[in-house]
């Protein structure tokens, strides 16, 4: 699996399991959602991604974007 996939693999679980708990749980964990939404429009302009970094530390490989 490449870190590119593994970014938006995470970032869309994040996003369903804070739509969840938004439902279930609390209104405020849907503030996670806008959290991760915020993070990768950020990343589409810097580049700079924390997640990438540390999968790339664990050793997976890029296809390039990160």
């Amino acid at each position: 699996m490449s870190i590119e996939r593994a970014v938006f693999g995470f970032a869309g679980a994040m996003i369903l399991l804070s739509l969840a708990l938004g439902t279930l749980v609390h209104p405020y964990w849907l503030g996670l959602a806008g959290f991760v939404g915020l993070n990768m429009f950020q990343m589409s302009f810097t580049r700079f991604c924390p997640l990438a970094i540390i999968l790339k530390k664990m050793g997976l490989h890029s296809n390039g974007v990160f």
